[in-house]
């Protein structure tokens, strides 16, 4: 979702956790693993439905769209996929808090219907700093995510006064579903410091967590590393997460070196973001790794659509033609698949399982 540099100063990740704070209890390695054991091969994509810009429009009450999700995860069930990353969104939560708790339900009994788990997102960095209600919109031609909103913006998200809202909002969501077996895993904010942020973003991080634990879901809570020169970030969501998720959009060798490191904690991992086909991050040559490594692998983007992340990042085509290789994205809008082969090798590595 983001443009980064490479793999940078990697071995900041090997520095000692042990004077990290944690913030409540986190689960034991032993817990984590059992958990992870407990699930076949978790594979998937970062779902928004493809007539949704953002979070927002997948979620307010009037342009919630049962039957496109219901088509879309019918297709990504149809290749194995059984994991799909949602972002859900605060503001959605305070205009109409029971219909949006409805509406999260209604999600979830259609992507149960698909044999397909989710991992709700809660809080992200990422893109336009200045979130709002009501019509969102649209699509800025061939432009990557032109309308994909952060949560809970910006200056929002360090702003105390907000705090106490916030908060009600996570622990309202994790005590009405923090037992659902549909739910996999709760991952508490996407990619924290980004869009300038820096560290700034470590007081809402460490609230969320706080807030997380006092609830204490059945599922277990994560929020991934992205960027590897960012070491307070970095070493408070390590140790605070009870599975390890992270994102990595580079190629193979520079992936796989992210993956030895942070094997060195011994915790379960899923790669939460990958899958940037111009940057040589690929179905046929990541997806295989990751199974082999029995890493989680959850791919950015489901169906081209409104969020149009068929376009890579900061690369836009200003007249909507199509790019000549798709950057995200597994389906066109009628569901027929952009490269067959790359469907097949879906299907193939699920049916290894």
């Amino acid at each position: 979702m983001k443009t980064r540099k490479g793999c940078v100063l990697l071995l900041l990740i090997l520095v000692s956790f042990l004077g990290q704070s944690q913030t409540g209890k986190r689960w034991s390695v032993e817990k984590a693993q059992k958990w992870y054991d407990s699930h076949a091969w978790i594979n998937g994509a970062n779902f928004i439905p493809s007539t949704a810009i953002n979070q927002l429009e997948m979620w307010q009450a009037n342009t919630f769209d049962p039957e496109t999700i219901d088509k879309e995860l019918g297709w990504a069930e149809n290749i194995g996929f059984n994991t799909m990353r949602v972002y859900l969104h605060s503001i959605a939560y305070k205009q109409d808090k029971a219909g949006f708790k409805d509406r999260m339900g209604e999600y979830l009994k259609i992507a149960d219907s698909h044999n397909i788990k989710t991992i709700f997102v809660f809080f992200d960095d990422v893109w336009d700093k200045t979130p709002k209600a009501g019509k969102q919109p649209e699509p800025k031609p061939g432009t990557h995510n032109s309308g994909w909103v952060q949560d809970p913006g910006d200056p929002a998200y360090k702003m105390a006064e907000n705090y106490p809202a916030l908060e009600s909002y996570v622990k309202d969501i994790l005590n009405t579903f923090g037992s659902d077996k549909r739910i996999l895993l709760w991952d508490l904010y996407n990619e924290p410091g980004n869009s300038g942020k820096l560290t700034t973003s470590m007081d809402l991080l460490q609230n969320v967590f706080a807030w997380a634990r006092e609830v204490d879901p059945q599922q277990p809570v994560s929020a991934g590393i992205w960027r590897w020169d960012f070491e307070e970030l970095n070493q408070f969501q390590i140790m605070n997460s009870d599975i390890i998720t992270y994102h990595d959009y580079e190629e193979p060798d520079l992936h796989r070196r992210v993956l030895r490191l942070l094997k060195t904690h011994n915790r379960p991992l899923i790669c939460t973001e990958y899958m940037a086909r111009t940057r040589n991050s690929r179905f046929s040559n990541i997806m295989p790794m990751l199974k082999k490594e029995n890493v989680g692998a959850i791919n950015w983007g489901l169906v081209s659509g409104k969020t149009n992340t068929i376009y890579a990042w900061g690369t836009p085509i200003k007249d909507g033609s199509q790019p000549t290789e798709w950057f995200h994205d597994v389906f066109r809008p009628d569901g027929t698949p952009y490269r067959q082969d790359e469907v097949n090798l879906i299907k193939k590595l699920n049916n290894e399982n």
